[in-house]
Order: structure tokens, then sequence, then C-alpha cells
């Protein structure tokens, strides 16, 4: 039952891993991509430890590989933030297509959105 298990997390975590790597290869901005790779990889990078360590059991190897799901469900998704947060202050431009902006605004600073011949105005 447990190789069942350990076996459906490889495989989770495996394709979560593709849909990030598809999500990095087709979104069209710095910020989608990463949110891709923020939330896609590291769900899959800690599906295939957690099968890891399943897999293996209490032992150095899958100690190991539960530790790093650790340490990557921490610092991942923090690191990611805090490059979104400089390549925002930086002045990296949002996607065409982008409609909110609630970082920019929150600062009081002008918008970087560029909606030019993106449609009509919210009333």
């Amino acid at each position: 039952m447990i190789s069942v298990l350990a076996l459906i997390f490889l495989w989770l975590g495996v394709v979560f891993v593709l849909l990030g790597a598809l999500g990095l290869a087709r979104f069209p901005d710095l910020y989608n991509r990463m949110q891709a790779a923020t939330k896609c990889v590291t769900l899959g990078v800690c599906g295939i430890m957690i099968g890891i360590f399943l897999r293996s059991g209490f032992n150095p190897l899958g100690i190991k590989a539960l530790l790093a799901a650790v340490f990557i469900l921490f610092t991942v998704p923090v690191s990611s933030h805090a490059l979104v947060r400089g390549s925002l202050i930086a002045g990296v431009r949002l996607w065409k297509g982008t409609v909110r902006d609630d970082f920019t605004a929150d600062r009081g600073a002008p918008s970087i959105i560029d909606n030019a011949g993106a449609g009509e105005e919210e009333k």
C-alpha cells in the first residue's frame, strides 16, 4: 500500500513539474512565469521528495528527501516573492493584458501597466 502511495506522489510531482515547465514556456511575462514556477515546481518537487521518502522509509535517503521537501516548501515561495517584488520596484513592465496592479497602487506610485488600446475604462 505504501509503495502505491509513493508512486502516486512521484507521478503527481512529475506532472506538476511538467506543468510548471509548460507555464515557463507559455506565459507572457516575468510575473506570470514566476507564478507558474513557484506554485507548480514547489508542489512538484515536494511531491517527488515525499514519494522518495515513502519509497525508502526512515533511512538516511528518506530523511534527506523529507528535509529537502520541507526546505523547498519554505524557501521557494519566499525567494520568488522577493524576486517579483524587486522586479516591480525596478520597473519591469507588466504584460499589456494585466488588469490590476495592487502593489503599485498601494505604494502610491504611478502604475506601470501599459493599457494602451486595452478598451474602455472601468466605470
